[in-house]
């Protein structure tokens, strides 16, 4: 799944040919965890000078001869972000109708591309973005409210690079593959309004400034709409997808002899509540064979949300929703499963998942090691950690969003 959406093979299909790029400049930019794999390809794939920046997380840079790579952080942004950010900026602010950009996005770009609007700090945007995180607000509402409180996102980049000529390139992390969501859209048009972004905070109940609030209610900050007429020098090109990976894991598991099942690519919800949701169907496959008929894979992908209440621990969404999942099977159900992030990167560690197998919950009581407790204070990661069987990755410099596989041996 991972190396179907790997840069270096989905990006040249769908890079522009040397006569339409223009007579100017070629300028790359671009924020996500696969933006820096990305703009290798574009250096290896252009005979002619290309240059550009683009921002990547920490660890996730590759070396490039002419485009600077700059590491900040993720998930929640930094100084470094929000001064490459604004480098960016300036960077496209002076390009003419002869120029050509080439904006490479993919999951992360949001956290990376921090540039607050004006009147809005960055210490603002970091305490709303991690109230956001912690109120069990779903990707698509997060979005909403970031690109609204953003000098680049919600298709503002790609104003500042007018008259020039923007292709965009997109990885996309996000449920339903929605273009403004991917990096909160700084290259695309938002369909989102001031109106539903304050709405999104006043339903989860973050406290935001004054200035915020104002803002928002009288339309201030609106993002760049759909009808705006300099949308005519822009493209955008989606090359990879959740959906398009877990077509590849299925067609792998049908070359080695298995059946599987994609049930969907955007799934959303609590972590723990899918993770039950899914036990409860493995149960259904494993004793009456429906819907489908044991053996066989159930694949699938989407962003689930864990909403934080008390104390937390070292958790992510891929090993909470796995630890409900686990915990919801009986003592003899023989399933195996494996969540993981195709980022490498579930929560905050460099933990990409973790995998389930039978016997898990007797080995962990055995250790003295509570599943119920390591779910109830979200410290998913000590427990699959404890057991040994955390997966660890590395950074994959892609991301196509969680991918979730369950094996249900016959009966």
């Amino acid at each position: 799944m991972v190396a179907s959406a790997q840069p270096e093979r989905v990006l040249p299909l769908h890079l522009p040919c040397e006569s339409e790029l223009g007579s100017g400049r070629v300028l790359v930019i671009g924020a996500g965890k696969a933006s820096a794999a990305m703009a290798r390809v574009v250096e290896q794939h252009y005979r002619r000078r290309v240059e550009g920046l683009v921002i990547t997380r920490y660890g996730h840079a590759v070396p490039c001869e002419h485009v600077q790579i700059v590491e900040a952080s993720h998930p929640l942004p930094d100084d470094a972000g929000w001064r490459a950010t604004q480098d960016m900026l300036n960077r496209v602010s002076h390009l003419t109708e002869q120029d050509t950009v080439i904006a490479l996005m993919s999951g992360g770009g949001s956290a990376l591309l921090p540039l607050p609007i004006e009147g809005l700090s960055l210490q603002d945007k970091q305490k709303i973005h991690q109230a956001l995180l912690n109120s069990g607000a779903g990707i698509s509402e997060i979005n909403c409210v970031r690109r609204h409180l953003s000098a680049i996102k919600g298709g503002r980049l790609a104003m500042a690079c007018f008259p020039a000529r923007v292709f965009s390139y997109v990885i996309s992390d996000v449920p339903a593959d929605h273009l403004h969501d991917i990096a909160s859209g700084p290259t695309v048009p938002d369909p989102t309004t001031c109106e539903q972004a304050l709405e999104i905070l006043q339903r989860y109940h973050i406290a935001v400034p004054e200035a915020v609030t104002q803002s928002l209610q009288d339309g201030r900050w609106e993002s760049v709409k759909p009808h705006d007429a300099r949308w005519g020098n822009a493209s955008t090109t989606l090359i990879a997808s959740p959906q398009m990976g877990l077509e590849a894991a299925a067609l792998a598991c049908e070359q080695a002899g298995i059946e599987a099942h994609i049930l969907s690519d955007r799934l959303e919800g609590e972590a723990r509540d899918v993770g039950k949701s899914l036990a409860d169907l493995a149960m259904q496959v494993w004793q009456s064979n429906r819907p489908f008929r044991a053996p066989c894979m159930l694949l699938s992908g989407g962003e689930t949300r864990v909403t934080v209440q008390g104390h937390s621990g070292r958790g992510g969404r891929n090993v909470e929703s796995l630890l409900s999942f686990g915990l919801s099977l009986p003592s003899d159900a023989p399933m195996l499963a494996l969540f993981a992030d195709t980022d490498g990167i579930d929560g905050t560690e460099e933990i990409a998942g973790a995998h389930w197998q039978p016997g898990m919950n007797l080995q962990a009581m055995r250790m003295g090691v509570s599943g119920l407790d390591a779910l109830k204070h979200h410290d998913a990661h000590s427990f699959f950690e404890r057991l040994g069987a955390s997966v660890i990755t590395g950074p994959t410099r892609t991301n196509i969003n969680d991918f979730r596989a369950v094996w249900i041996p016959p009966l």
